[in-house]
């Protein structure tokens, strides 16, 4: 440890870096806390360093669900654990090593800190069978369905994020001044406050809508205008070039992701947000999409060998991640046969 009368600013900054992260890394014993109280104690600027180090350490508020913060964190206090390792095995003739390297981890989360706020942008992942409910900064609650993955980014005038992978379900937070967009591939869904799911698929794109009203549009959405016609100098929110595309609640868009083929459904509201609860439920669904679902929670995956497999439908409810079930359901129900490969089930026709 620095001694606590070092009082140099670098020295100081170091100190405070270091008693941040063991505080972050474990419960201090009574010895150790008596050194803290004792550094805090001896400088008013140890006590200031110290909450600078802290505000640095939690990544600023808006950014401490980011899953680069968070792996930046804990890369730093996996240094930490090394470097305290190398540290009593070494000896003393290099101990002027450690203050610069723990100063070396924690310049690595401010910086990482910094660049996530400059540049706007948070990354929301989950893995394989992985469900994660986020907060987002205006109220939004954006759920992640299992391997899914959503960029967000916020400015003043818009809200716009993007569905790269999997599903989610948005619940937006009603502000006409600044509409919420969300991009799947070429298709925008655009609200401002309402409540409605988007998912990718590999052939299509899914808008399903519970409350209130989005407007589906194609296009680069850069071209879009910012904010709705109750603000001044701006322009309306751009209307779906088929009326039919505009939902009302209970409805789902299925759009092609290959085609400008799309079509507007009935939509089972409660099947549709069965995979919340961490059930899958089909009501005729092509295999090949019930097979992409399936995936998303399973690690041995299911690949459906030919056309006419992918077009069998399927029905029926299965619990998230139980493949072996699925499986045996589809050939119950289906002239399928199974190929058992290293890392995939190979769904091919037994006729």
């Amino acid at each position: 440890m620095i001694e606590p009368d070092q009082t140099t600013p670098g020295e100081r900054d170091e100190c405070a870096a270091l008693w941040c992260m063991r505080i972050a890394d474990a419960r201090l014993d009574a010895g150790q806390q008596a050194e803290f109280d004792r550094w805090i104690a001896a400088d008013p600027g140890n006590a200031r360093a110290f909450e600078e180090a802290v505000v640095i350490w939690q990544g600023v508020d808006t950014i401490t669900d980011a899953p680069e913060m968070i792996r930046y964190r804990a890369e730093a206090v996996e240094s930490l654990r090394e470097l305290n390792v190398r540290r009593w095995s070494r000896g003393t003739e290099r101990r002027w090593n450690w203050p610069t390297a723990v100063a070396a981890c924690f310049a690595l989360i401010a910086l990482a800190t910094i660049l996530l706020l400059q540049g706007g942008t948070t990354h929301y992942r989950t893995g394989i069978g992985e469900r994660r409910v986020v907060l987002l900064e205006d109220g939004s609650r954006l759920t992640l369905d299992a391997s899914t993955h959503v960029d967000v980014r916020f400015e003043e005038e818009y809200r716009r994020l993007e569905l790269v992978a999997g599903r989610a379900k948005f619940d937006v937070a009603h502000d006409p001044l600044r509409p919420f967009s969300v991009r799947a591939q070429e298709h925008v869904t655009v609200a401002t406050g309402t409540s409605f799911s988007v998912e990718l698929l590999s052939s299509e794109v899914r808008v399903v809508l519970y409350e209130g009203r989005v407007e589906v549009v194609d296009g680069p959405e850069e071209a879009m205008p910012l904010a709705s016609s109750s603000s001044p100098n701006s322009q309306p929110v751009p209307k779906s070039v088929d009326p039919a595309l505009a939902l009302s609640p209970g409805k789902e868009l299925i759009a092609s992701t290959v085609s400008s083929a799309s079509r507007v459904i009935d939509a089972d509201l409660t099947r549709s947000l069965s995979w919340e609860s961490g059930l899958l439920s089909f009501e005729g669904e092509p295999l090949a999409v019930a097979a992409e679902r399936i995936n998303r929670y399973a690690k041995k995956r299911i690949l459906v060998g030919d056309k006419r497999v992918a077009s069998y439908g399927i029905s029926g409810v299965f619990a998230a991640g139980d493949v072996e079930a699925f499986v045996e359901g589809v050939t119950a129900l289906h002239p399928v046969s199974v190929a058992h490969e290293q890392d995939k089930l190979v769904l091919v026709s037994a006729r």
